[in-house]
């Protein structure tokens, strides 16, 4: 296994994570994730570490709190071995504060999360989105709180808007908060919004990218093709229409590329998918998700090798898309773009 640097923190991460929304099956979204149990859960991690994939993702909300406490079941005695990873933020309640990044609502949060997970500590703990009604500098003291306090090691978000991000920075530096070392992002050949603006942010402030749902939201494993849609039994069909948009012609041209390539280089399309992104900068590690032992082996056989410039290149120019303002502007003057 790589292991990667998680931003500018000293943290060192596998190139490659699980996620664990496939555990639980807590309801009906979820369930088209997966159903995993704590015991089912548990030869996945094994797994997992037998291969050097030592961090699990996992989150407050992900089947309501169920897949939280089956990791917890499914790692004791093997807390040292691993990090953990999870999120809080998004609705976990009806009520007034059971929302937000306030330190109501994260305090609560996070000690929930500590005794579903059976442990002491979190490794990385991120707030799983924006939250425009609460002060940057009260969550990020809130933080600071929990890091000093032993409950947190290291901070980040995840699905932030650069300013978003970049107020938060800043109020970091001004005030010694804690900074946020990763950014949990979407980014796959499918939907390349990430290098827009996040990306070039992530370089110059040294936030780590952790990638979720790098095969597109289930989109780019093969399984979908021209005349052949998404069969039952897959995400792509039980919870269709949720999740990124895109150009179905465009989804085909990937594919095609993506063809080309696996055979070219003897890897299925979801190991070539998934090496296209642990190529890109910023990226400290890439969560994979996996049902069962075959799908998680197939996915960790997306380390070890590398695809060529060529290769990488067919891909990029198979799924590039024009970006939005100020994006494609700024692309016109290159002499502003360099590093010097």
């Amino acid at each position: 296994m790589d292991y990667r640097r998680l931003g500018h923190s000293g943290l060192r991460v596998p190139a490659l994570s699980f996620g664990t929304g496939t555990f639980g099956g807590g309801n009906d979204f979820f369930k088209a994730w997966g159903s995993t149990d704590a015991a089912g859960a548990a030869r996945l991690i094994d797994i997992c570490l037998d291969h050097g994939v030592s961090m699990f993702d996992s989150a407050d909300v992900y089947s309501g709190g169920l897949a939280e406490q089956i990791l917890g079941e499914a790692i004791r005695g093997k807390r040292q071995r691993l990090l953990i990873s999870t999120k809080a933020t998004f609705p976990t309640g009806d009520g007034p504060n059971d929302f937000g990044s306030s330190r109501q609502h994260l305090t609560e949060a996070v000690d929930k999360a500590l005794q579903r997970l059976g442990t002491d500590h979190i490794d990385l703990l991120q707030l799983h989105g924006q939250d425009y009604n609460t002060p940057v500098e009260e969550t990020l003291a809130t933080l600071d709180q929990f890091v000093r306090a032993g409950k947190v090691r290291y901070v980040g978000c995840s699905n932030f808007s650069g300013w978003h991000l970049m107020k938060s920075l800043a109020a970091a530096d001004r005030y010694g908060y804690p900074r946020y070392a990763a950014h949990q992002a979407y980014y796959s050949l499918l939907n390349r919004d990430y290098e827009w603006e996040l990306m070039p942010l992530g370089r110059d402030q040294g936030v780590g990218a952790v990638v979720w749902s790098p095969l597109g939201w289930g989109k780019l494993t093969g399984k979908i093709r021209r005349g052949q849609p998404a069969v039952p039994g897959t995400r792509a069909h039980d919870i269709a229409g949720t999740g990124p948009r895109f150009e179905e012609e465009r989804l085909f041209r990937i594919v095609d590329a993506l063809d080309v390539v696996a055979k070219d280089c003897g890897k299925t399309i979801a190991q070539v998918a998934l090496n296209w992104l642990l190529r890109k900068p910023t990226i400290s590690s890439v969560i994979i998700g996996a049902r069962n032992e075959e799908q998680l082996v197939q996915n960790i056989g997306a380390i070890g090798w590398s695809l060529t410039p060529e290769q990488e290149a067919s891909l990029d120019e198979a799924s590039v898309v024009s970006p939005a303002y100020p994006v494609w502007h700024q692309r016109g003057f290159a002499m502003l773009n360099e590093r010097r």
